[in-house]
């Protein structure tokens, strides 16, 4: 099985990885403008030749592994090269506009609009890790607008990789996500940019940062490049949740100011409930 991985990442590079594990006629085809992370995905046996989109044809799967705004522009080249056995999926964090770009696309049936809910805060390829996908969510979008032959050929992957499958229309993904993904990014990073800018120091930061801020701001390590142009393409629903949350702060810090200290009490007791929510998830 020829698969062409372009963007070879953390995402893609681990996605190689557990392909490479799971099916013995794999053979991994990097495509990346960075020739360093082609070198070091060779290096590192995360696949087994550099490609470009020019032998595109070859491959019996795609998987689409760049920042969503290349993604975008990407996509409708990478359909007008491959052949029309081919799967293409992709691994973004945002839908909505990755399904319109191609919706009247000849080969619009050859992709699988997919979003893997993984990851670390690391880039790279020497961020790929095994079995990163085990036991994750899968979201996948438009899937009867997919040839029922490639989302078998698709299913087959996922479910050798681990992966549970959830079904969602595109919209209603970016909406969702926003909240429980984009959301929790921004905060973090705003939360590292207020300390540094506070906490001059960086001894200080170190000596004193408990396991609460660490946990809290480890997304902050996230690449800029991969998150900028997730928060340009879901804008609106990003903007909305926002909204919301700096409302909820701002109810935080008035009761505090009054002094309403058992109100307060009763909104962390309330939230507590996201214990029984998340419960399982690492």
């Amino acid at each position: 099985m020829k698969v062409f991985v372009i963007g070879i990442g953390l995402i893609g590079g681990s996605m190689a990885i557990d392909i490479k594990a799971a099916f013995n006629d794999a053979i991994i085809y990097g495509v990346d403008s960075n020739k360093e992370h082609i070198e070091q995905a060779l290096n590192l046996g995360l696949i087994d030749q550099a490609a470009t989109n020019v032998q595109l044809k070859e491959a019996e799967v795609v998987i689409l592994t760049t920042p969503v705004d290349i993604a975008v522009r990407l996509l409708p080249d990478v359909l007008d090269e491959i052949n029309e056995e081919c799967l293409v999926f992709d691994a973004g964090s945002t839908k909505k506009n990755l399904c319109e770009v191609v919706a009247e696309h000849p080969r619009r049936r050859n992709y699988l609009a997919t979003h893997p809910i993984a990851g670390t805060e690391f880039s790279g390829p020497k961020a790929a890790i095994a079995n990163l996908y085990r036991g994750k969510t899968n979201i996948i979008c438009e899937v009867e607008k997919t040839a029922f032959k490639l989302q078998e050929k698709a299913m087959e992957i996922f479910n050798r990789l681990g992966m549970r499958i959830r079904y969602m229309d595109a919209a209603s993904h970016d909406k969702h996500i926003a909240y429980v993904s984009h959301l929790s990014h921004i905060s973090s990073f705003m939360l590292g940019k207020t300390v540094i800018e506070k906490e001059k120091n960086e001894r200080d930061i170190f000596d004193m940062a408990g396991s609460g801020f660490a946990s809290t701001v480890r997304l902050a390590k996230s690449s800029p490049a991969m998150w900028t142009p997730i928060f340009e393409q879901n804008k609106d629903n990003v903007i909305e949740t926002l909204e919301e949350y700096i409302a909820n702060l701002e109810k935080f810090k008035k009761n505090i100011e009054e002094d309403k200290f058992p109100e307060i009490y009763k909104e962390m007791k309330e939230t507590n409930h996201i214990k029984t929510i998340l419960k399982g998830i690492n």
